[in-house]
Order: C-alpha cells, then sequence, then structure tokens
C-alpha cells in the first residue's frame, strides 16, 4: 500500500550532525569534540528540587504557559541579567526546550512565500521548520564578516517578501557573538520595518569578554527572545525553554504551543523556578571553566595550523581547515576519527557555506582536550612525513 506523505517533510533531512554522529559510533576509544552537551552535571539543588516537586505530587499539567512562578521568575532573571522587562501574565512562554520555541514562533508568523533572513553558517535546526511552513530561508553569509551579522548583510538580503531574521548569538556554531555596539547597528537597520528578530539567546550565559546585550533592548516590539536552561544550567535533558515577545504575538503563538505539547513537564518546571531563582548564577562557575579551556584550545589549534576566529561565547570553534588537506570537511572528519580517534563535526553540517570548516566543542574536561589536541596534532605530524617521503620517490 503506498500513501503519500507531505513533500515538504520528504524533502528535509536529518541533522548533520546526527549523521556524523551515527557514521563514527562504532570507533573504540574516540575522543569527542561533537555535541553541545554540557560536562557539568545539573546542579544538586536544582535536581533536589525536582525531587520535592516529586514527593509533593505536583505532576499534574501546569496552565499552558507555564507555571506562573516560574513565569515571574524568568521574567525578574532576564531584568536582572539583561535589563529586560516583559509582563509576566502575557509575555512569556514556558516550552518544550528552545527548540520548541522557535518552532512555535515559526509556525506563527510564517506563511508560504515568507522569507527568512539566516545567518550561515547556522545550527540546523531552524531551516526545516522554515521549509516545512512554505516559506523559504535566505542565507546571509558570514564567512567575510568573521562570522558576524552586520547590518549591510541585512540590507543586501531584505526584500518585500522578508518576515523575520534568525539572529542567533552567541552562536552555534562558531561560538561568535555580538558588541553592544554591533546589536544597536542591525536594530537600527529593522527597526520600523514589518519584519520580526528571532533572537536566539541560548547560550547568552556563556560570554567571556563582554557582558551579553539583547536585541530587544533595542526592539522590544520586533524581537521574540528564545532562551533557556540546558546551556546555562546543564539542564539540556529537562527541556525547558524561556520564550519573551510582546503581547499581541504570544497570545497567538500560545495557541500553537497548546495543540502541540499542551505544557512543558511540571517536573521540570519545578526544578527550572529553582534554577532561574536560588541558582541564577549557576552559570558563573561553568563560565569560567569553559573560558579556561577556549584559551588553551585556541593555542593549540593555531599551533597545529587551523585558522581560528575567537570565539566569544558557547563552547565551540569553528575553524577552517589547513589548505593543504585535499579533503571536504566531511571526509577529513572521518579520516581524523578513524586514524586519530578524535570525533570533530564537518562544517558542511552547517550549511554549504560551512564547507572546509570543522567544529569542535570544547564542552569536556581539559584532559580530554589536551589529549585530543595532541592526537590531531600527531595525525598531522604523519600525514606530512608522509606526504614528504613520497615526494622523495
Amino acid at each position: 500500500m503506498q500513501i503519500n506523505l507531505s513533500p515538504k517533510v520528504q524533502s528535509i533531512q536529518i541533522s548533520g550532525i546526527r549523521q556524523f554522529m551515527s557514521e563514527i559510533a562504532s570507533i573504540k576509544d574516540c575522543l569527542s569534540f561533537t555535541i553541545g552537551q554540557p560536562d557539568f552535571p545539573t546542579p544538586d539543588h536544582v535536581r533536589e528540587a525536582a525531587k520535592d516537586a516529586i514527593d509533593a505530587q505536583f505532576t499534574s499539567y501546569t496552565v499552558n504557559a507555564g507555571d506562573l512562578r516560574l513565569r515571574e521568575a524568568a521574567v525578574k532573571f532576564v531584568e536582572e541579567k539583561y535589563g529586560l522587562n516583559y509582563n509576566p501574565n502575557s509575555e512569556v512562554i514556558i516550552t518544550v526546550g528552545a527548540s520548541q520555541a522557535i518552532d512555535a514562533t515559526l509556525r506563527t508568523l510564517l506563511e508560504a512565500d515568507d522569507e527568512v533572513l539566516l545567518p550561515v553558517p547556522i545550527y540546523p535546526g531552524y531551516e526545516p521548520i522554515i521549509i516545512q511552513c512554505g516559506a523559504k530561508p535566505v542565507y546571509m553569509d558570514t564567512t567575510k564578516t568573521q562570522f558576524k551579522v552586520t547590518p549591510e548583510l541585512i540590507k543586501g538580503a531584505m526584500t518585500k517578501k522578508t518576515k523575520c531574521i534568525i539572529l542567533p548569538y552567541p552562536s552555534n556554531p562558531t561560538g561568535v557573538t555580538l558588541s553592544e555596539e554591533e546589536v544597536h547597528a542591525i536594530a537600527e537597520v529593522v527597526k520600523d520595518r514589518s519584519i520580526m528578530v528571532i533572537a536566539d539567546e541560548i547560550y547568552s550565559e556563556l560570554t567571556y569578554d563582554q557582558e551579553h546585550t539583547s536585541i530587544a533592548t533595542y526592539l522590544p516590539d520586533q524581537t521574540v527572545v528564545i532562551n533557556g536552561l540546558s546551556k546555562s544550567h546543564s539542564m539540556t535533558g529537562w527541556r525547558i525553554g524561556l520564550l519573551f515577545g510582546p503581547t499581541w504575538l504570544l497570545r497567538e503563538v500560545l495557541k500553537v504551543h497548546q495543540y502541540t505539547v499542551s505544557c512543558a513537564s511540571s517536573i521540570s518546571q519545578a526544578a527550572a523556578l529553582q534554577a532561574l531563582t536560588v541558582g541564577k548564577n549557576d552559570a558563573l562557575p561553568m563560565r569560567d571553566a569553559y573560558k579556561e579551556r577556549r584559551n588553551y584550545m585556541q593555542l593549540r589549534l593555531e599551533q597545529i595550523g587551523f585558522e581560528v576566529i575567537k570565539p566569544g561565547g558557547a563552547f565551540y570553534f569553528f575553524v577552517k581547515i589547513p589548505t593543504h588537506v585535499d579533503l571536504s570537511s566531511y571526509d577529513f572528519c572521518i579520516d581524523v576519527a578513524h586514524k586519530a580517534k578524535v570525533a570533530m563535526i564537518p562544517g558542511s553540517a552547517f550549511s554549504t557555506y560551512g564547507e572546509g570548516y570543522v567544529r569542535l566543542s570544547y564542552a569536556c574536561s581539559m584532559e580530554t582536550i589536551e589529549e585530543g589536541m595532541d592526537r590531531i596534532e600527531g595525525y598531522f605530524q604523519i600525514n606530512e612525513r608522509k606526504s614528504f617521503e613520497g615526494s622523495k620517490l
């Protein structure tokens, strides 16, 4: 029996990150610089709050937008951290991770033939949703601008069909973030146009050299802020996202959210309440550790011969493969995984504009980083020796 399936769904692919991980899964003793999974445990007091919620039978549905206490805590958190002001009753929704917040927002905003501006290379979680909505992704190539979105890139990509701009910073995969001046300059381009900015700020607590500035500071009525606890509090599996935006938009997003998931897990919401109040600064020691790892990994990568743009946040390097390597990014990563037993993500997983690059996550121990860098260095030394010996024949 043949059943016709949605051509939009059939046109999208499983994430290149997951495809690559499946490809190398059988390699034994392979060190991983792949998935953006913090290596720190969820803080003890957060886990205890979840246990207390279970014991207290806090196991029913909450209201669709999330428990009011948690929404109030979320609003207070972004006010204290970033100077943003939201109404907990109408301008915040607790979602099932940041991914569901992005999905619900795009499904609310987009119509067929709308255009969405995407800075590339980019995390592969946005484009499939845009395509399923019948809209069109429009790429802004940041490989010539130090991986930063600029006013010029936006102006060059905007058309009458532009409905929104995805602005993820600090960025996955590049780790690059934006200064206050750069954010303000982007806001000036978008201001007073019928365009929404979806600011994915999930890594906002992990910035190393400057404070994070939300573009919602300048465009409160044109910005949807996506945040959550996965990266800041090492709570990836708890699936708690925070969605902030103007009332006129979020009352419509809430409909999509309601019919998709009803509400986020009540137990996870109880844990999130503890994280955003008692644990509001839990990210700071993790951030300090990531910064130390970043500095060490950058030094080693540059010594090996990679072209590095220093990440200002998150926990990734997106580095250019040395020019003498005659392999695609995918084949290079496969070769390194088999020969050096180090796993990196090929840049092609982050759009065609990522070809020629690899992403390395430093959300792992310093010992792993040191050993991994030694192995990669050894890989190049062996290959260069073979190349030299071959040229003598």
